[in-house]
């Protein structure tokens, strides 16, 4: 028998022709994931099965010259996991980042993704994953859209004006039929301006740039947060319209009436209690906490002004149980997303698929035969 093991490499055009900015089937397939998170049919990292990943974090100094020290938004980060359902593979989602990569002409990320037999660990499929992340980082808050947005919903407010908004906004607007007007806040007016220029060419919108914050937020329906990391979001809860959903991809910094007067969903509570045990066994968990999306939220729980994260709704329950969709009388809600290797694994998978159905890619060549078995 023929030990020969071949898998696939996909480069980022032929992802492209697998249809990885299919932003609508992307919304689909996430969902899918949420039920299979709410059942419980997946496992990440970490002796919780429910880490975020594991981080290379570079000091502020070394002795070293070649060692890379700290900079904005520099890290390296794998994202390990195992989906069920359908998909039923292991995967690792691996990323570099750094902020200095911009002036290169280099995405802030560079990003692939293994996917992996899950019995005996061969290779799959190695892909360009920039694409495939930035699709699914759309896809999630505009699952949330689906099943928490007013579906009459007209007009969105995008805070961030980087690729991963283009991607939420691209993906938030395939639920919103009557989506009609768009506000574009960025601290940098040209990026903002060329968003806006994208919406108005490709969604048909009224695009509108708008420098004041709280005037960007007052009219939105839904408003999509994606910011950078280096300086995060200023909002206060009354800037923003009566009912609005607010889909949180990325950090904010908000008055605690946000977290305390309107509907918290998360994207799954395992995940956010994963976040909290790594803070509270890291040396800092204060710094901890500064390094993710629901940090505030996490300090209000810890000064008992909320109450425990497992008493929370997250996007999985409310999709299995469609009671938990109706508002429990607050005026607004609030969907915090953090990210979830899974939903890589589950776009990723589909892609492959569609791939190996079109016959794109590049096999490669494992071995023919196993050195040492």
């Amino acid at each position: 028998m023929s030990a020969r093991k071949d898998f696939l490499f996909l480069s980022e055009p032929d992802c492209i022709d697998a249809g990885v900015l299919d932003a609508g089937r992307c919304v689909d397939v996430c969902e899918e994931v949420f039920g299979l998170l709410a059942q419980g049919d997946y496992l990440m990292g970490g002796p919780n099965h429910n880490s975020h990943g594991m981080g290379v974090v570079f000091p502020k100094s070394s002795p070293f010259p070649n060692m890379p020290v700290a900079g904005p938004d520099r890290r390296f980060v794998a994202m390990p996991g195992y989906l069920g359902g359908r998909f039923d593979v292991c995967g690792n989602k691996w990323y570099g980042s750094n902020h200095a990569n911009t002036a290169k002409g280099l995405p802030r990320s560079v990003l692939t993704l293994m996917l992996n037999d899950k019995e005996t660990g061969e290779p799959l499929c190695l892909m360009s994953a920039n694409l495939l992340s930035s699709a699914r980082t759309g896809a999630v808050p505009a699952v949330a859209t689906r099943h928490l947005a007013s579906a009459t919903a007209g007009s969105v407010a995008v805070l961030g004006c980087g690729p991963i908004n283009k991607a939420c906004l691209k993906a938030i607007a395939t639920q919103l039929p009557h989506l009609k007007r768009v506000y574009f806040y960025d601290i940098f007016e040209a990026a903002a301006e060329k968003l806006a220029d994208w919406a108005r060419q490709t969604l048909g919108v009224d695009a509108i740039v708008e420098n004041d914050l709280q005037t960007a937020l007052s009219g939105a329906e839904v408003v999509t947060v994606a910011a950078s990391r280096v300086k995060p979001l200023v909002v206060q809860n009354d800037w923003l319209h009566p009912e609005a959903t607010v889909l949180i991809s990325g950090p904010i910094s908000a008055d605690d009436a946000f977290w305390l007067e309107n509907r918290v969903v998360l994207d799954h509570v395992a995940l956010h209690e994963a976040y909290v045990d790594e803070a509270v066994a890291s040396p800092d968990k204060q710094a901890a906490y500064d390094g993710v999306i629901g940090g505030p939220l996490y300090r209000l729980i810890d000064d008992g002004r909320l109450p425990a994260l497992k008493d929370f709704t997250d996007l999985g329950t409310v999709l299995q149980a469609p009671a938990q969709r109706a508002d429990t009388g607050a005026r607004r809600t609030v969907f915090v997303a953090c990210g979830m290797s899974v939903f890589d694994l589950a776009w990723g998978y589909e892609i492959y698929r569609t791939a190996q159905d079109k016959g794109l890619g590049t096999p490669l060549a494992l071995w023919d035969t196993p050195y040492a078995e």
